[in-house]
């Protein structure tokens, strides 16, 4: 049965939606920002392994978790009716988490990937997104350099104080220090 939720939802608006076995999956039509709110819930719920999630993104062109999870043509029809895929839940260290894009302009410090350094120095925009391993990280140094990726469990940011950008959501407030790890459990995703 269908229930209509604001945009970017919090805890009162899903989680009694949440609540008993009624349900065999939930699917978000929504920006990137309405599906990692609805992830989130599922996380704090722990609800995780139990509820696979469906996605139908208002505007595929804009959303970066529709090609992150290889979403079809015909998404309603596989949100719907598909069967679910594991897929690396990303959060961070606020207790947030990361479905589609997470952003960080102006980058001035370093940047470990698992072990090895991603960025040490000056970048205009390094990007995060969920990958097989648990993130993929790109650096983009400028325009005339080549932008530098890298694969791991985890990402760690020791940087000048600049605002990170979750799933085109900002963060209220300039952080220095910032981490985007692969949660023990996968999403199941409906793709």
């Amino acid at each position: 049965m269908p229930h209509e939720i604001p945009a970017t939802p919090g805890r009162n608006d899903i989680d009694p939606h949440l609540k008993g076995d009624e349900y065999d999956r939930v699917v978000v039509h929504g920006t990137d920002a309405d599906l990692a709110a609805v992830v989130l819930r599922l996380l704090r719920t722990d609800r995780v392994a139990d509820v696979p999630i469906g996605f139908v993104p208002t505007d595929r062109a804009q959303s970066v978790a529709a090609r992150v999870w290889g979403l079809p043509e015909d998404m309603v029809g596989t949100a719907l009716t598909g069967g679910d895929r594991p897929l690396p839940l990303v959060r961070d260290d606020v207790g947030g988490v990361l479905v589609g894009l997470g952003v960080l302009l102006s980058v001035h410090g370093t940047v470990y990937c698992d072990d090895a350094v991603a960025l040490r120095g000056d970048a205009g925009r390094v990007e995060v997104t969920p990958a097989a391993d648990g993130v993929e990280v790109r650096v983009v140094r400028g325009r005339l350099r080549r932008p530098t990726v890298h694969t791991g469990r985890a990402v760690q940011f020791g940087i000048d104080g600049t605002v990170p950008v979750c799933d085109g959501q900002p963060h209220p407030r300039p952080v220095t220090r910032w981490t985007w790890y692969r949660h023990t459990e996968d999403l199941r995703t409906i793709r």
